[in-house]
């Protein structure tokens, strides 16, 4: 007879178990989520987010991060791996993780099939418990659009945006242009 698996870790022995990990993991309820490969495309959006997001920063007190960054929402206790993330001001890490930043004021997922639902819904309601974050940024995997949720003083609104928009993120002080993300260079 063997045991049953462990269903429920905490935060510390996630950060072990990640250490040694191949893939990356999630930390979401006290679970240990792998998180799924990425198709091509999914691949060339996210680097064409960070490097438009990259160029638009660079004479600001900001700083951009890819997928490999890991974001602690001190709220909830929970931690994601975002396609890109801008820390601007200082730097902030988690008490018990050096490695996990907990002050982003922008977050962007690139959306899959597989995961647009589940990035709409819980994991966005659990990004907009952090205190510093300004603006989610979700790129549709199935459309040329992008859903931009911004926080007001009455909470969080959102919008979407198209080709030939420019998607304003006005607490970073910038504009992506639409059209460059979802440009396939190889087409």
């Amino acid at each position: 007879m063997t045991a049953a698996p462990r269903l429920h870790y905490t935060f510390r022995e996630y950060v072990r178990f990640e250490t040694d990990a191949r893939e990356r993991h999630e930390f979401v309820d006290g679970l240990i989520l792998a998180m799924a490969g990425g198709t091509l495309e999914h691949a060339r959006r996210c680097a064409k987010v960070i490097e438009l997001l990259g160029a638009a920063l660079s004479r600001r007190r900001c700083s951009v991060y890819d997928s490999n960054a890991r974001i602690r929402v001190r709220a909830s206790g929970n931690a994601y791996y975002p396609d890109a993330s801008v820390i601007c001001g200082r730097l902030e890490v988690d008490p018990e993780d050096a490695l996990s930043a907990t002050n982003p004021s922008v977050l962007v997922e690139v959306l899959s099939e597989s995961t647009a639902e589940y990035d709409r819904t819980d994991k966005l309601t659990d990004y907009q418990r952090i205190a510093s974050l300004r603006h989610v940024v979700h790129v549709a995997h199935d459309a040329r659009r992008i859903d931009l949720w911004t926080r007001t003083d009455g909470g969080w609104d959102a919008t979407s945006w198209f080709e030939g928009d420019q998607l304003p993120l006005d607490a970073i002080e910038c504009r992506l242009d639409v059209s460059s993300i979802f440009r396939d260079p190889l087409a």
